[in-house]
């Protein structure tokens, strides 16, 4: 037999799992999202304004979409079978990977994460250093305990099925779970698709009608909307966010919960800075912040005030940590990790009126102008190439650290559409599958051509600009669209393919 299920009813179930993970409470934001399991709303649900915590989220590396999704969607099948007293039924459980997933998943960490997920893990809270140990041992096919509760036989060569010349048609994230009985009839299955910054979406999410949600006193959709509101009102972009947020949460629960996003970044940056070595993945990487650090440091001793290189420097030391599998905060997905960290630790670090009510207007700021690419575009590489990832996040660090120093809206909205004006067309060719090369000199410069393109537009009044931050946003959706599926986080093309095909000649030289 097989059950099926919308995954909104699982989510609203009024049955009370004995696993306390699983319980359903929902959100105080009272979008059906559950703080539990399904935390902070990383099933995306359509049709209602989304807040900064579904954009900000704390995680684990390398990818918010090869990582941190499947992870979640593991924990959300394994929930499921729990809510609908399954698990004693279920014998086996096997995991197929499509697109994208399979193509880079053993280097992005998908089947540990899936398979953490399972037995219950959660981004924000696994121990990375127990999930590389389990994942060692299930595949030497150890047994797997589904949501820490019912062990069965797991076969990793068997049971987890990587299709790399398939691809779904609803998103190149595509992931299905299936659960057996111990005579091999089907049970339950479950598509799941993992499109980007720890979101994931299923069948029914993607076919359900739009639900109406309450709405907050400043609603909007678009950036412009955003922006007319701030002039009405005579407030800045953070302070219509949060009245928002405030609206969700108490005032000192939106502080709270941002305090604890911007102190896993700060740590990110402090792990990456001191951390030396070489990254997993073979490819002989050496962490390069600590020796930046080192460098820039005794040139600032030695009274050289021109330096420019902290932004690069810090956003290197975020990336580095989320390549090596580090809790890191997606912002707006892993793979761009480190330029909102950078730039905000920078503006911390070096702006003379630095405040931490600046620092919190920050996040708000860049949080907001996140959404507006979540929401009417995409954050996927997967999707749209790494303009979706690095470019937002360029465009994201820029827009906040315009409004910090004294930016205006129109000089925030001025300093967004830069960063992503001159990210347009980005691709997402990570070598070897590794969110390594080019992607950590990715984050440096975007986090140092960020601070440069708030500094700009605090130079002009922004009015005679032609492109809108909107339109820019539409533009990068359509020129991703149309990039070949090879620049799409496949590895299949650009700088992946050229490593590889260099690696393949270097070996048949050596063997000649």
């Amino acid at each position: 037999m097989t059950q099926e299920t919308t995954l909104e009813d699982s989510m609203r179930n009024d049955t009370v799992c004995p696993l306390q993970s699983l319980s359903p409470s929902v959100s105080p934001s009272g979008n059906g999202c559950r703080e539990n399991g399904y935390s902070q709303c990383e099933i995306a649900l359509g049709g209602h304004m989304l807040s900064v915590f579904d954009l900000f989220k704390i995680g684990i590396g390398p990818s918010s979409s090869h990582t941190v999704g499947p992870m979640v969607a593991g924990k959300a099948f394994a929930g499921e079978l729990a809510l609908l007293g399954l698990l004693p039924l279920i014998g086996r459980v096997t995991v197929d990977l499509f697109g994208s997933l399979a193509l880079t998943g053993e280097g992005h960490g998908t089947t540990g994460a899936i398979l953490g997920g399972l037995e219950g893990e959660e981004p924000a809270s696994v121990d990375t250093a127990h999930l590389a140990r389990r994942t060692a041992e299930l595949k030497n096919n150890a047994d797997l305990t589904l949501i820490c509760a019912h062990t069965i036989p797991f076969d990793y060569a068997r049971d987890m099925r990587l299709h790399k010349g398939m691809f779904l048609p609803r998103h190149s994230n595509a992931m299905r779970l299936t659960a057996h009985a111990a005579d091999g009839t089907e049970v339950y299955t479950r598509t799941y698709y993992s499109i980007g910054g720890g979101f994931i979406r299923t069948d029914a999410d993607f076919d359900a009608e739009t639900e109406t949600w309450p709405t907050p006193p400043y609603p909007y959709k678009t950036a412009g909307e955003l922006f007319a509101i701030c002039e009405r009102e005579g407030k800045t972009v953070a302070q219509i966010v949060m009245a928002n947020e405030s609206f969700w949460h108490t005032a000192e629960e939106v502080r709270r919960r941002a305090q604890a996003v911007m102190d896993v970044m700060r740590d990110s940056v402090e792990r990456g800075c001191y951390t030396d070595g070489v990254l997993p993945g073979g490819y002989n990487v050496r962490r390069r912040a600590p020796n930046l650090l080192r460098k820039v440091s005794a040139l600032q001793a030695q009274g050289r005030r021109d330096l420019s290189l902290w932004p690069t420097l810090y956003a290197f030391a975020v990336a580095e940590e989320n390549a090596s599998g580090g809790r890191v905060v997606t912002a707006p997905t892993n793979g761009a990790a480190g330029v909102v960290p950078a730039v905000l630790t920078y503006y911390q670090n070096f702006y003379p009126h630095a405040t931490e009510e600046g620092a919190l207007d920050f996040l708000l700021t860049a949080g907001a102008i996140g959404l507006f690419y979540k929401t009417n575009a995409s954050i996927s590489g997967a999707e749209v190439g790494c303009q979706g990832e690095v470019g937002v996040a360029c465009s994201m660090a820029a827009g906040a650290y315009c409004a910090v120093t004294g930016g205006n809206v129109k000089q925030v909205e001025v300093a967004a559409e830069i960063g992503m004006e001159h990210n347009l067309g980005l691709t997402c060719d990570p070598v070897g599958g590794l969110v390594q090369i080019p992607c950590i000199e990715r984050n440096g410069v975007a986090a140092e051509r960020a601070v440069n393109c708030a500094q700009l537009s605090r130079l002009e009044d922004g009015r005679q600009r032609v492109i809108s931050l909107d339109a820019i946003i539409e533009v990068m959706y359509r020129t991703g669209l149309d990039l070949q599926s090879r620049y799409k986080e496949t590895s299949l093309g650009g700088l992946a393919q050229a490593v590889a095909e260099g690696l393949e000649r270097k070996k048949h030289g050596d063997n000649a």
